[in-house]
């Protein structure tokens, strides 16, 4: 639903500042822009700028990032080009100038976080920068107000939003990114970027959505479905590869939804990607709604058993009742979502179908939970997302007669412990398997693997195993994971076709090519040229 505050988002970019241009000056400024080299005071090259320093570019940088892996991709390209452009970021947040904040809306802990997070940077008298989807949907809350703002479809304005806080503005970028008339997926996707992950390149393939489900917030932040063209999307992985990424990750709000506003559809994305993946690299699929992989299951089948493809697929079924999927418009019934897994699980041996399901939706009652349970005892899924209703401020489910908070919290806590009532993975002892090592565990102690279907192998911490595929023994299995030894005679398998980015290394940047002194194909950014930064610097902007 359109909200009032629609006009204001349409495109902000105010300065809040009483000395300030008026909003028809600023525009006027903004018809030349003209871009300028940011030069370095060469008596500072060899001394350390004092702390106090204004100059933009020189300061330490934090950014904390909430949600899902499209926010997490926007927060690698917005740290990306804030390096680029000279800023440091930083690990500790105690020891940089400004944070920067990437939100999201979708639960209301996840929003509680982010505002104690701007409340805890005041304190310690931080500039903060703040973006993503809670400030996107509601920019006018009270907490928001004199805070620099940069929208979801904005982030590849970050740099100059960033320059102007650092000066004490405040600057709000809201605007939706449109061709023709026609919405766009959001910013470039050949912006630099850095990965929180060398070996893991995060693309998102559209935007927003087609549903306009009862309790989604998140649909007033992305809005509804744009799509980036295929051949942009392509470009990107074969870039990524070349960078010595070895596992790309495709996301969206709805994956299954992709292409329908462009005149295409997921299936003919993913064979066109496939086509670019390196022998022993590998691609994962993400969330998808029921409603949009119905018409391409033969294809998707086709596709999740593909050697070099997960076969594991994110659908979120929310509830196994009809009535209360109607009540949440998720426009499809639970038979829809049956048809799906099982097609799947037929046609995709062992195929992973991780799902979510949410607790305590307004009007349901005890036979829809029943019906819930059923549901999870029947299938045993694997991965399961169990999340206790949060009525969020603006949406209709907020509006409906809510279910006690006791009720929510005690069938939380029963299908929490039918979750954990079975090991979906301890048939796979004894077996032999190939895994793609991409990270460390979070003690530290294993490197984390994945095999075919997405399940998660601890494997021994050796250096020579991490980007590589290797062969191992299973031998033991928990309820989140398996542990595999690797295989005596085997030998690691390198996927990558060059070496991957040191961590905090920039993505995207051009090389010079030393012998013909000329830039390698590339990301041609509008303030990049080869080896050389630009910023925008717009006219009536205060200095």
């Amino acid at each position: 639903m359109p909200s009032a505050c629609d006009s204001l988002i349409e495109d902000i970019e105010d300065m809040v500042s009483s000395t300030d241009p008026t909003p028809n000056e600023r525009q006027s400024a903004r018809k030349s822009i003209v871009p300028r080299s940011r030069k370095k005071n060469e008596s500072l090259i060899n001394e350390e700028l004092q702390a106090d320093s204004l100059i933009p570019g020189t300061q330490k940088i934090w950014m904390k990032t909430w949600g899902c892996s499209h926010n997490n991709s926007d927060g690698e390209y917005m740290a990306g080009q804030l390096a680029a452009s000279g800023y440091k970021m930083t690990d500790d947040p105690t020891d940089a100038d400004l944070w920067v904040l990437n939100s999201c809306t979708v639960k209301n802990p996840a929003e509680d976080h982010f505002r104690n997070s701007i409340k805890k940077a005041l304190e310690q008298q931080k500039k903060v920068v703040v973006a993503g989807c809670v400030p996107q949907a509601q920019p006018r809350m009270d907490y928001l107000k004199g805070l620099s703002i940069i929208g979801v479809q904005q982030i590849d304005r970050v740099v100059e939003v960033v320059d102007e806080a650092v000066k004490g503005h405040s600057v709000r970028l809201l605007g939706q990114k449109k061709d023709g008339g026609r919405r766009l997926g959001g910013a470039r996707l050949d912006l630099p970027k850095i990965r929180k992950n060398p070996l893991i390149e995060i693309i998102s393939i559209n935007t927003g959505c087609l549903n306009a489900c009862t309790y989604c917030k998140t649909k007033h932040a992305r809005g509804d479905l744009a799509s980036y063209p295929i051949e942009e999307l392509v470009e990107r992985a074969r870039q990524s590869f070349q960078e010595g990424v070895c596992e790309i990750w495709l996301t969206s709000e709805d994956t299954g939804a992709y292409g329908r506003d462009i005149g295409t559809d997921l299936p003919t994305l993913l064979w066109r990607l496939v086509e670019e993946i390196p022998e022993g690299a590998m691609l994962r699929l993400g969330m998808t709604n029921p409603p949009y992989i119905l018409e391409h299951l033969e294809e998707m089948a086709k596709i999740l058993n593909h050697p070099r493809v997960y076969a594991f697929l994110h659908v979120p079924v929310q509830s196994a009742s009809d009535s209360v999927l109607m009540d949440m418009k998720r426009e499809y019934c639970i038979d829809d979502f049956k048809k799906v897994v099982d097609f799947l699980k037929e046609r995709v041996p062992g195929v992973t179908i991780a799902t979510d399901l949410i607790c305590g939706f307004p009007g349901e009652t005890e036979e829809d939970f029943q019906e819930t349970i059923n549901m999870v005892k029947l299938y045993r899924f694997p991965s399961l997302f169990i999340n206790q209703f949060y009525p969020r401020p603006g949406t209709p489910a907020a509006k409906m007669e809510q279910v006690p908070a006791h009720v929510k919290k005690q069938r939380t806590k029963e299908l929490s412990q039918l979750f954990h009532s079975y090991n979906p993975y301890d048939h796979k002892v004894g077996e032999r398997q190939h895994v793609l090592v991409t990270e460390e565990s979070f003690d530290a102690q294993y490197y984390v693997s994945h095999n075919k279907f997405y399940e998660q192998v601890l494997v021994p911490k050796r250096a020579e195993f991490k980007g590589k595929m290797i062969e191992v023994d299973i031998y033991e299995a928990g309820k989140h994971f398996l542990k595999g030894r690797p295989v005596e005679e085997s030998k690691p398998f390198t996927p990558s076709i060059a070496a991957p980015l040191r961590k905090g290394e920039v993505s995207g940047l051009m090389q010079v090519n030393t012998h013909t002194n000329t830039c390698t194909p590339a990301y041609r950014l509008h303030f990049f040229t080869c080896m050389k930064v630009y910023t925008f610097w717009v006219t009536g902007f205060k200095k």
